[in-house]
């Protein structure tokens, strides 16, 4: 009696791309969740990232957290060690305010160019973002007390969206690549003191700051627009230096 045989089908094309497909799919998923918890403080600034310890944190295989930490570390959020593995960065306010600067003269540009080329779909975009995070701004001043992690997300979310909107039209890819890693690298430095509350609230009117910044942008003019915006960054970099012992940086 001859024995029947079972055939293995061979994996289509499909099927290939697929498995292709997965491994940068993991690496995304560890890299946004690692990013996450070193500009949220989870992770503190020098703290050891150990492959075993992350692989049991994050439910991953050791390949695309080592990926993701090497992308993070072209970022400036991890630093790798020869022979000692990975860390995470640590602060500074020297390294705060470089970023901060790099940031005013990258966004200053593509404002600038945005400003020149922008159309309407642009202008109604700059409009909406502002609208979403003015709205979110309020609810959170109207009830008293430390929001909460999701109420803190949205509104870091909706302020993130309306200075992407603003320069969102400058039609360089570069420049908005530097913008979305400057922002990480100075969020990391502004998270810690309005959420762990480590120092006073800053004795601005945010929203107006907002405002005046996109009014001048809508009115299309470069220069009052750039100068609300530096003058923007700059006081929020003022803020968090004046409670850097609270936040424990270096010189």
């Amino acid at each position: 009696m001859s024995r029947r045989t079972r055939t293995i089908p061979e994996t289509d094309g499909a099927s290939k791309l697929a498995l292709e497909k997965e491994q940068p799919t993991l690496s995304e998923t560890a890299y946004r969740q690692i990013r996450s918890d070193i500009i949220s403080g989870a992770f503190q600034p020098g703290q050891p990232l150990r492959l075993e310890a992350l692989k049991l944190r994050y439910g991953l295989s050791f390949s695309p957290i080592r990926e993701a930490l090497n992308r993070l570390q072209t970022e400036r959020l991890v630093v790798g060690v020869a022979s000692r593995g990975f860390f995470v960065e640590i602060l500074s306010i020297e390294e705060m305010w470089d970023a901060t600067n790099t940031r005013i003269l990258i966004e200053s540009e593509a404002l600038r160019r945005s400003i020149q080329t922008g159309g309407d779909d642009w202008e109604a975009e700059i409009v909406a973002a502002f609208h979403s995070l003015d709205l979110q701004s309020q609810r959170q001043r109207s009830h008293p007390g430390s929001p909460t992690d999701a109420e803190f997300t949205l509104l870091e979310t909706r302020h993130q969206d309306f200075h992407k909107s603003l320069i969102k039209s400058c039609h360089s890819k570069r420049l908005l690549n530097i913008a979305d890693q400057l922002y990480v690298e100075t969020q990391r430095y502004r998270l810690p003191v309005l959420v762990g509350g480590n120092g006073a609230a800053p004795a601005r009117d945010l929203s107006d700051e907002h405002r005046r910044i996109m009014d001048a942008t809508l009115a299309r003019q470069s220069d009052k627009a750039v100068e609300l915006l530096t003058r923007h960054y700059v006081e929020t970099a003022r803020f968090i230096e004046r409670n850097s012992e609270r936040q424990k940086l270096g010189p």
